[in-house]
């Protein structure tokens, strides 16, 4: 091993799930004589998961039982095909051959774990994380630390010896409560108006290609 462990978000930094997720909240538009949200409106939403997703297709006032049951069939929907058009970002097979022999690495996603393991084995993923934490795996979730801790202890490893890489406030918020290190991913699912060098992250890339130097600039630095 030449560095510390790297953990990564799913949706938006690992795999872009943007397609799936969308095609999922337009059918259930389309089904209530709704006009289809924008691809490119939709997917900076990702992020927010399928209550975001949700509310920007019907409505942010939404009544909390009517959200409760579009999350639910939203879900219902999702589960039926979590990879039809999704796939792992693009630059980012040729760094796994990399960080597969040099690195312990993890994901830690607020995605259900129902979703999370199809997901991972249709992308040949399944099985080569060292500590995949999905958001029911906790009663925490991210921004809470706690599930990157957990990671921490399943890769047996101390906080200060990971890095964590996401699209999110929430996912930097998250990373420098567990003491660790962060990279900011900004291909992700982004709003316009967001900025990731706002959040405090350690570094910013804006492509995959430059995770591997980031990471080693990171070691190099020390925790």
């Amino acid at each position: 091993m030449t560095g510390g462990a790297v953990l990564f978000d799913l949706d938006g930094t690992l795999v872009d799930t943007a397609p799936d997720l969308v095609a999922v909240l337009n059918r259930m538009l389309g089904e209530r004589g709704r006009p289809p949200v924008p691809y490119a409106i939709a997917r900076n939403e990702v992020s927010n998961g399928a209550v975001g997703l949700i509310r920007l297709g019907f409505g942010a006032d939404l009544p909390p039982d009517e959200l409760e049951v579009l999350r639910a069939q939203f879900l219902e929907i999702y589960m039926l095909g979590v990879c039809v058009k999704s796939s792992i970002f693009i630059g980012l097979h040729r760094i796994f051959e990399n960080i597969d022999h040099s690195r312990p690495w993890g994901i830690v996603t607020n995605k259900p774990r129902a979703m999370t393991e199809p997901l991972l084995d249709a992308l040949g993923l399944g099985g080569r994380a060292g500590s995949v934490v999905s958001g029911d795996t906790l009663p925490q979730r991210k921004p809470d630390p706690a599930p990157l801790l957990f990671a921490a202890r399943e890769l047996g490893l101390e906080p200060g010896r990971c890095i964590y890489v996401g699209d999110a406030v929430r996912d930097i918020e998250a990373g420098h409560a567990a003491g660790m290190r962060t990279i900011a991913a900004a291909w992700g699912y982004i709003r316009p108006q967001a900025n990731p060098r706002d959040w405090g992250a350690d570094v910013v890339i804006r492509h995959p290609e430059e995770l591997l130097d980031a990471l080693d600039r990171l070691d190099s630095h020390g925790a």
